[in-house]
């Protein structure tokens, strides 16, 4: 793989991640750049099931495998096996524990998840591990005699999350954590000769740790840098909209509820936002952010950067559909080239009502919520305001019949220009 995708002329990767923003912490900034500005390096990033699909709180660490294979690393993408039955203590209070069962189905979907990302062949190909395979072998002695050993509690104890959660309790099966991923990177450095480990910065004391155990156990050098925490300058959570969670899997999040999220991003997101996940190099993020500032009402780097990662995560046929679905509700595509999914999807997140029978055009109105009263959708009939599948409906007590449903089920309500509303058919 090349290094297309770097800006040219005298930044190197880790310039280019500075630039970015994207190291927060690291164990050596010298050091860092020798492994990422030289030859080939095996990594790692871990991520643990617990849940049946990953969110795009997520995406940061799989868009940095995508882009350190392209400039030849090479990726070991671990999914936690082990530590997913354990999990990472939260300063709120205790996780719940997850049937082994289950763990393991979340496992292989994960696994199966993050297989686009990155590329399977070639000199750097990436390999997908579980720390099950080693972890599960081990003993309760051994586990106490070889990992434990090395680990003095009190630096344990100095641990931000640790100390936050020792007046409300905290149980040792969360407690041994860092052990279980500090022998994660020992056991991938010994068995794949892996030299750096990075992560959210919220798993710092974790990397850290399994660097200084490494160094314990006389093996090394290795090294770790930390992403930053993705945020919204609003104060929400990144990762959530209003209808929750940001799933990468498209039965839990439609490509259509993706691609929105991005295209809604927050103006004084969006540039930072490209940085941290766009492949597009330095000078055309720059000229994007210009001509986005020159005509903020076009939204350019929110499209520019939905559609990308919107390909990205879910294919060039499921973006373009997103990418219609939007022009097309607001009457600038045709609804008839929508697939069923796409329609439904984005009817469902603009409001979708599901009725037995069809009242006229005024009815629809009120039922979808687009209008508080049968008098109010009256008169915005008869002012020219409302639309069904993006005809202009100019009277009254217009109706509509079987034959104005979309795929048989579905009506697309528009008031005005901008606010819409879906109406399903029952049966």
């Amino acid at each position: 793989m090349t290094d297309s995708n770097l800006p040219q002329g005298r930044d190197s990767l880790t310039d280019d991640l500075l630039w970015r923003g994207l190291i927060q912490d690291s164990t050596g900034l010298d050091e860092l750049r020798e492994l990422l500005d030289g030859g080939s390096t095996t990594f790692y990033v871990g991520f643990d099931p617990t849940a049946p699909s990953l969110h795009i709180g997520n995406l940061m660490q799989v868009v940095m495998a995508r882009r350190l294979q392209q400039v030849g690393h090479r990726p070991l993408l671990l999914v936690g096996g082990a530590t997913g039955q354990i999990g990472d203590p939260k300063e709120s209070a205790e996780r719940t524990l997850n049937p082994p069962e289950v763990i393991a189905g979340w496992v292989e979907r994960i696994r199966e998840q993050l297989s686009p990302f990155v590329t399977y062949s070639g000199e750097n190909a990436a390999q997908l591990v579980n720390n099950l395979d080693w972890t599960g072998e081990m003993s309760v002695v051994e586990f106490l005699r070889d990992v434990g050993k090395h680990f003095p509690v009190n630096k344990m104890l100095a641990r931000e999350v640790v100390k936050a959660r020792l007046e409300t309790g905290i149980s040792y099966t969360e407690f041994s954590y860092q052990l279980l991923q500090a022998n994660d990177y020992f056991e991938l450095h010994r068995r794949h000769g892996c030299r750096l480990q990075y992560g959210g910065s919220d798993q710092w004391g974790n990397i850290t740790a399994g660097v200084d155990y490494i160094r314990r156990r006389g093996a090394g050098p290795v090294e770790a840098f930390t992403t930053p925490l993705v945020t919204k300058a609003d104060g929400t959570k990144f990762g959530k909209s209003e209808t929750g969670t940001v799933w990468l899997d498209p039965q839990m999040t439609s490509p259509y509820a993706f691609y929105q999220f991005w295209v809604n991003a927050d103006d004084r997101d969006v540039s930072r936002y490209l940085r941290y996940f766009s492949f597009r190099s330095r000078a055309e993020l720059d000229e994007l952010e210009k001509a986005t500032a020159e005509r903020p009402q076009v939204r350019l780097a929110q499209r520019a950067l939905a559609e990308e990662l919107t390909t990205l995560v879910h294919g060039e046929r499921e973006m373009a559909q997103a990418v219609a679905a939007s022009q097309a509700l607001f009457g600038r595509g045709s609804l008839d080239e929508l697939a069923p999914e796409t329609l439904r999807a984005a009817l469902t997140e603009a409001g979708l009502v599901h009725l037995d029978e069809l009242p006229d055009v005024a009815g629809l109105l009120k039922e979808s919520g687009l209008v508080p009263s049968m008098k109010e959708a009256r008169r915005v009939i008869a002012e020219g305001g409302a639309y069904v599948n993006n005809t202009r409906i100019s009277e009254v007590d217009a109706t509509v019949s079987a034959d104005d449903l979309l795929h048989g089920r579905y009506l697309v309500l528009r008031r005005g220009k901008r606010s819409f509303a879906g109406v399903e058919l029952r049966g």
